[in-house]
C-alpha cells in the first residue's frame, strides 16, 4: 500500500515535472525542430491559450510553416491555426516564403492547401516558386505548383496565366516575379512568343523592362534565356556601363548574319575584348578557332576530378575533340582568349599569389573576375566572398556580380592543397553556378606546387582543360 502511494506520488511528480518542461518555454519549444510532434502541439495550444495576441505567437507559428526541419502535419496544425487566426496575414507570409522552402514534402502540400481553397490570389507565389528549377521533379508538369494552378485555372490556361502574369507585373516591387515569369515561359515552349513580343511591336514607354529587352533584340539580336540573363542585361543598359554596350553594338554588327543568331549574352565581353585585343579572331570560323586551340593545347597535361561527376560533365574526359560540334564560336574564341590571358606574366603570378593565399585559408574558397582594365590589358580582380561555409566553396558577393557583367571570365580556385589533382576541374556546385548564371567560367587547380591546371565550363555541363601555367 505504502509502497503504491510511493509509486503514485513519483508518477504524479514526473508527469507534473514533463508537463512543466514542455510548457515553461513554448516559444522555445516551438523554435526547435527537434522537439516531438506532442510536444510542439502543446506548445501551440499553450500559445494559443495564454497569449493569443501576442505578435510572438503568430511569429512562432510562421516559423514552423517555414524553417527546415519540421513534419508536414505539424506544419499543417500551424497552418490551420494561422488561418483561423488572420487568413489575409497567413497569404502575405506565404507570398513572400513559399519561392524559398526547400522542404518538398511540405511545398506540395501547401499547393494543394493553396488551391483547394481557391486562394487564385496566390498565383504568383506559385509561379515564382514553380520558376525555381532545383526544387521538385525536372518535368515542370508534374511540380505541384503547376497542378495547383492547373486546378484552379484549367490546365490549358496556365500558360497564359504566366503570360498575363509577365505582361502586367510592372512595379518596381514585383520584377522579380516577372523575371522569373520569363525563366518560365522559356520552359514552357513559349520563347518565340516572347521575341515577337519585343521584336515585332514597339515597347510602352513607362515599361523599363520591355524597352531594355527590346533594345537587346533589336540591337545585338539577344533574347535572354532566364532571369539571371535579364538581370545581366538591364545591368549592361545602365549609364555606368554605356560605353561598354555601345562597343558591345559596334562589334556585333559586323558579324556575318548566322554568328549574330547564335550569340548568347555571356559571348558580349568576349566579343568587345576580341574587338580591343585581336579583331582578326572576329573574322575566324569555328573551324579555324577549333585548329587554332588544337595546336595551342597539344601535348598540355590533362587533368580530370576522380569521380569525373559522371552525368554531370557528361563522362568526358575534358578534352577539346570531345566536343566538336558543340562549341560555339562564343566558346571557342573565349578558350583563345583564355589561353592567351594565361601566357601574360603578370597574370600567372598574381593567380599563383592569390591561390597560395587560398590554400592558407580553410575557411572559404577564393574568387573573382577576369577583366580588361583601362588599358585593355588583362587583370585579375578579387572579391571575398559573401559568406564563408567552407573550403570546398567560394560564395559569390553581388560586388563580385556587378564587376562581372563586363568582365571575361568568373574564376575560383581549387587550392586546398599542392596536390590536389583529383578535383581538378568544377565541382557539382560549380555547374550549377554556370547553369543558373550562363557565364563563361574558369577553374584553377593545384596539381603539384608549381603547377595550376586550368579549366574551361560554362552552362549546359561542357568543360574543356586548357592544360597547366607554371609558377
Amino acid at each position: 500500500m505504502f509502497r503504491d502511494a510511493v509509486f503514485a506520488l513519483f508518477l504524479s511528480s514526473a508527469l507534473s515535472g514533463c508537463a512543466a518542461k514542455l510548457t515553461s518555454d513554448p516559444i522555445t519549444t516551438l523554435n526547435t525542430p527537434a522537439s516531438t510532434p506532442p510536444q510542439l502541439r502543446l506548445a501551440m495550444d499553450e500559445l494559443e491559450a495564454t497569449a493569443p495576441d501576442d505578435p510572438a505567437t503568430v511569429e512562432a507559428l510562421q516559423r514552423v510553416i517555414t524553417r527546415p526541419g519540421y513534419t508536414v502535419s505539424i506544419r499543417e496544425d500551424a497552418f490551420a491555426r494561422l488561418e483561423r487566426r488572420d487568413v489575409d496575414e497567413l497569404k502575405k507570409h506565404i507570398r513572400r516564403t513559399l519561392p524559398q522552402l526547400g522542404a518538398r514534402g511540405w511545398v506540395e502540400r501547401l499547393c494543394e492547401i493553396i488551391a483547394e481553397r481557391g486562394w487564385v490570389d496566390l498565383a504568383p507565389a506559385l509561379v515564382s516558386s514553380w520558376a525555381w528549377p532545383g526544387l521538385g521533379p525536372m518535368d515542370d508538369l508534374e511540380r505541384a505548383e503547376y497542378k495547383a494552378l492547373a486546378r484552379m485555372h484549367g490546365p490549358d490556361q496556365v500558360t497564359e496565366v504566366v503570360y498575363r502574369m509577365f505582361m502586367e507585373s510592372r512595379k518596381v516591387s514585383e520584377q522579380g516575379l516577372r523575371a522569373r515569369c520569363w525563366d518560365l515561359l522559356h520552359r514552357l515552349g513559349q520563347r518565340d512568343r516572347l521575341l515577337a513580343l519585343i521584336t515585332e511591336t514597339d515597347p510602352p514607354a513607362d515599361d523599363a523592362m520591355l524597352i531594355d529587352l527590346h533594345a537587346a533584340a533589336t540591337e545585338l539580336g539577344l533574347t535572354p534565356n532566364n532571369r539571371e540573363e535579364i538581370l545581366w542585361l538591364r545591368k549592361l543598359r545602365e549609364p555606368e556601363r554605356a560605353e561598354f554596350w555601345s562597343s558591345a553594338v559596334q562589334a556585333v554588327e559586323g558579324l556575318p548574319a548566322e554568328r549574330r543568331r547564335e550569340l548568347e549574352i555571356r559571348d558580349l565581353p568576349i566579343l568587345v575584348s576580341a574587338s580591343r585585343h585581336d579583331p582578326d579572331l572576329l573574322a575566324m570560323s569555328n573551324d579555324d578557332l577549333h585548329r587554332g586551340l588544337e595546336a595551342a593545347l597539344k601535348g598540355r597535361p590533362v587533368h580530370v576530378q576522380n569521380s569525373n561527376f559522371a552525368g554531370i560533365s557528361d563522362a568526358t574526359q575534358q578534352k577539346l575533340y570531345e566536343y566538336r560540334g558543340r562549341l560555339t564560336w562564343g566558346d571557342l574564341a573565349a578558350m583563345h582568349i583564355a589561353v592567351r590571358a594565361m601566357q601574360v606574366p603578370e597574370i600567372v603570378a598574381h593567380l599563383f599569389r592569390y591561390a597560395e593565399r587560398d590554400r592558407a585559408d580553410e575557411t572559404t574558397e577564393y574568387g573573382g573576375v577576369i577583366a580588361l582594365d583601362g588599358k585593355d590589358r588583362f587583370e585579375i580582380l578579387e572579391f571575398p566572398p559573401v559568406v564563408r561555409y567552407h573550403d570546398r566553396r567560394f560564395e559569390s558577393s553581388q560586388a563580385m556580380l556587378d564587376a562581372a557583367y563586363t568582365a571575361i571570365f568568373h574564376f575560383h580556385h581549387h587550392a586546398q592543397r599542392h596536390e590536389n589533382d583529383d578535383y581538378a576541374g568544377p565541382g557539382f556546385g560549380d555547374h550549377n553556378y554556370a547553369e543558373n548564371t550562363r557565364a563563361n567560367c574558369l577553374v584553377f587547380t593545384f596539381v603539384n606546387k608549381n603547377a595550376l591546371n586550368v579549366d574551361y565550363y560554362r552552362h549546359g555541363t561542357v568543360v574543356v582543360d586548357l592544360g597547366n601555367i607554371e609558377r
